[in-house]
């Protein structure tokens, strides 16, 4: 019997942590278009991020991490479930969860909650159907708030033409909140008033002065994440939490309070390191079209809509559009501060990973665009940064080139989780790899993943075969670029940082360019050629498009009703007045 008591104790003290200890809980917090004008990262001189940079202190910062393709939609279905754009075929803003793979393949949200965690999340997480995700949810997202004018929403009354008839209330919009109560419209006759809220309901924004105001969506997700901390602080639940915060800003509209744009007056604004014609000996140009939004050359024309708007003042242009984007980051900064000290009054601090990360970066003018979406480093690198108490460093910078398919595999290893994360067989397995021998050891940690990062681009298609798509690899001293019409570009980054010189058509550079050819040509699958579409898929698109052919209401087209709008339709085109 003593024996038995001995092997037990033994046993028990011997027994891993995750055994004996309560999980880690996880507070991951996402921004949108969120580059590296953050206080460290050498983005831009002038940044304001107190708050971000004592994180930074506290924890491991990636510098050279990247996303897997640099647009809203495809970049969060990706790290939400782990899985290469290129692997899923997820390429556009098609709903993410109807994707053959993703569908059968659990988000980290899901995966956590079925493996004992409580998951709440607020905002902006999922480009949408956040709210599916979690077992409990906040604030939908939220890109107020918006000018009205008593009919229309309408961009800010400083954001001059063309800028804001081309782009409109989201990527044409910048410029402080102010008091609009006496202003009147000339097209309605109406006052101003500022709105905000979801796509589905929104509702008016008080706004007399930055101290008497409601709060705006961003704020809101930091109330409700700030007042669950101190609950969950003091409950008895005996389940660790996995929360999601979701910021908007920095994405357009960029419309924060007045006092942000304070902190950078426009005389004293610096614009960053731009190369005069260094868009020349670049090639997106030629698989994109400046005509067409939808194929991903937006940023060339925003960057010409800008400068005209301002008179073809480029510095001014620049200045007045990096105003606002530093303002918006400063006013996340602040968000983030409130999060993370009400984690530390908690006391949750001692057993909370905390991740705060983007979805892609923005290029400010940089190579004579101004978006996302390009293979260049500012529109793929992103801030990761991750403290994980009792494994990672403190104040420490780890230079290997990861991308936020990493996540999902890294947080199951710190939380001691299954990696199955496949519902069946039809979803697939993760792509990714764990980062945490970089927390433990960010010079020399033990990495089983690639020595590069993958990106993507997104141009629209009804189609995406993976082996006919735009990509890069971001290795730490270079960056390869190879578009779909095989042109090519090559960046020496360890003496180019800012990727100005395209070694592309440099005869020395032969033998490296042939072999990140070769090698990303291995990672990307071979041709997948579209599967004929069935009738019925024919029959639900028509549905779609003429929902009034539904003659009974029930819902369900039937091939009658089909045919019977079809001719009722061709009848009407040859009689028009009947």
């Amino acid at each position: 019997m003593k024996q038995a008591c001995v092997i037990f104790l033994v046993s028990l003290f011997t027994m891993p942590c995750s055994f004996s200890m309560k999980k880690p809980n996880v507070l991951l917090i996402v921004c949108d278009d969120l580059n590296d004008f953050i206080e460290t990262m050498g983005g831009h001189p002038q940044a304001r991020t107190p708050h971000i940079r004592k994180l930074i202190e506290s924890g491991v910062t990636f510098t050279q991490a990247h996303c897997n393709i640099p647009i809203c939609n495809p970049s969060r279905a990706s790290f939400a479930t782990g899985i290469y754009p290129h692997t899923s075929q997820q390429f556009g803003f098609e709903d993410w969860d109807k994707n053959e793979i993703l569908k059968n393949s659990r988000t980290m949200m899901v995966h956590f909650g079925e493996n004992g965690y409580h998951t709440l999340g607020t905002g902006k997480v999922m480009h949408s159907r956040d709210r599916q995700e979690w077992k409990e949810y906040g604030h939908p997202s939220d890109y107020g708030p918006f000018l009205f004018n008593g009919k229309d929403k309408i961009p800010n009354l400083s954001v001059p033409k063309p800028f804001r008839d081309d782009f409109g209330i989201i990527d044409g919009n910048f410029g402080p909140l102010e008091n609009v109560t006496n202003k009147k419209s000339s097209d309605t006759g109406k006052n101003y008033r500022w709105i905000t809220g979801g796509w589905k309901k929104q509702r008016e924004m008080k706004y007399n002065s930055d101290e008497d105001r409601d709060p705006t969506g961003d704020e809101l997700n930091a109330q409700w994440a700030v007042k669950r901390l101190n609950e969950l602080a003091i409950s008895k639940e005996e389940k660790p939490f996995f929360m999601g915060v979701g910021f908007v800003r920095p994405h357009t509209p960029l419309i924060v309070p007045q006092k942000y744009f304070n902190l950078f007056p426009i005389e004293s604004i610096k614009l960053p390191k731009i190369l005069k014609a260094d868009v020349e000996d670049t090639f997106k140009n030629t698989v994109t079209s400046k005509e067409d939004d939808r194929s991903g050359d937006r940023g060339t024309k925003m960057y010409d809509s800008l400068i005209a708007s301002y008179g073809g003042d480029r510095e001014l242009a620049l200045k007045k559009f990096i105003q606002a984007y530093l303002a918006s980051v400063a006013s996340v900064d602040d968000l983030v501060g409130e999060i993370l000290e009400t984690l530390n009054e908690t006391g949750l601090d001692k057993n909370t990973i905390v991740i705060f990360t983007s979805d892609h970066g923005w290029g400010n003018g940089e190579k004579d665009y101004l978006y996302k979406n390009s293979l260049w480093q500012e529109s793929t690198r992103v801030p990761l940064i991750i403290r994980a108490p009792g494994v990672s460093k403190e104040d420490k910078e780890c230079e290997q080139p990861v991308s936020l398919v990493d996540l999902y595999p890294t947080l199951l290893d710190l939380c001691g989780l299954s990696d199955n994360t496949m519902k069946n067989d039809k979803g697939r397995p993760l792509d990714g790899f764990s980062m945490k021998p970089f927390l433990k050891d960010p010079k020399n940690g033990k990495w089983k993943g690639p020595d590069y990062a993958i990106t993507a681009l997104y141009k629209w298609a009804q189609y995406y075969d993976p082996a006919f798509q735009n990509y890069s690899l971001r290795f730490k001293d270079w960056r390869y670029i190879r578009y779909e019409n095989g042109k090519e570009e090559l960046y020496h980054t360890a003496k180019d940082d800012h990727e100005w010189n395209n070694l592309a058509q440099n005869s020395k550079f032969e033998k490296k360019l042939t072999g990140f050819r070769k090698q990303l040509l291995s990672i990307i699958p071979e041709s997948i050629p579209e599967k004929t579409k069935s009738n019925e898929y024919w029959k639900d698109q028509y549905f779609k498009k003429n929902p009034s052919a539904d003659t009974n209401a029930d819902r369900t087209l039937s091939w009658a009703e089909l045919t019977a709008h079809r001719k009722m339709t061709e009848e009407g085109k040859k009689n028009p007045t009947k």
